[in-house]
């Protein structure tokens, strides 16, 4: 095991509904190596998403601690973890959660913004972004001029362009067709190969074959977490 990039330690996450408790995740102890292709795989309500949104210190567990970068979160105000969040973690989501009114070179600069990083770095950073993702010649274009696949690009350079420790993309896929999914498997391949951390939640057992190593929840608890020894992403050309 590498360093770990990010570590969960006896994480439990309840949910309140009034005077009811639903807990939705127990005691999952986990670590996510540097350099390393993590799958998160389980049914619906298996607590996939919950543990995503931990990950990405969009949430709060209820006990135990989550460690970034050796940087104990629960430690941290709420504006703290939100630079930790803005700095060192990268979001791709299912429905690319694009601004329809910004070009894809306004999207990918959005992080830079709230970073408050200065114009012309913003725009150079963000171009360089889209020509990793090979979408530097549509970089004027809204959201709705590109297709479900670029606009899914679009989004891994957002992701990509505050140069974080660790990417978390929630079924990436999903959206998308057998093809295009295909290449944005390959697009996240390359990646892991120069060294970039990725999470990857899905409920698509073909996608987490791709990866690494596989973690499978149910109903809350880690069933399994096992190497992948033939990961069908390295067979992926570069």
């Amino acid at each position: 095991m590498t360093d770990a990039m990010v570590r969960l330690d006896a994480v439990n996450r309840v949910f309140r509904m009034g005077d009811v408790s639903v807990p939705v995740l127990h005691d999952v102890t986990l670590d996510v190596g540097s350099g390393e292709c993590v799958a998160v795989v389980g049914p619906s309500g298996s607590g996939k998403s919950s543990l995503m949104n931990l990950v990405g210190l969009l949430d709060r567990p209820t006990s135990g601690r989550i460690l970034v970068e050796g940087v104990d979160t629960g430690r941290l105000s709420p504006d703290r973890c939100a630079v930790l969040r803005n700095r060192r973690i990268g979001f791709v989501f299912q429905s690319y959660n694009l601004l329809g009114r910004h070009s894809a070179l306004d999207n990918v600069q959005l992080p830079l913004l709230y970073a408050k990083v200065g114009r012309v770095e913003r725009r150079r950073r963000a171009e360089a972004a889209l020509e990793s993702v090979g979408l530097a010649h549509r970089a004027d274009h809204l959201p709705s001029r590109l297709s479900g696949g670029e606009q899914q690009r679009v989004a891994i350079a957002r992701a990509l362009v505050t140069d974080p420790g660790i990417v978390l993309a929630d079924e990436p896929t999903g959206a998308l067709d057998s093809n295009t999914g295909t290449e944005i498997l390959a697009l996240f391949r390359n990646l892991n190969r120069a060294g970039r951390t990725l999470l990857i939640i899905t409920h698509d057992l073909g996608v987490a074959a791709r990866c690494g190593r596989i973690v499978r929840l149910h109903d809350g608890r880690i069933a399994s977490d096992q190497a992948n020894t033939a990961p069908g992403l390295v067979r992926v050309p570069a």
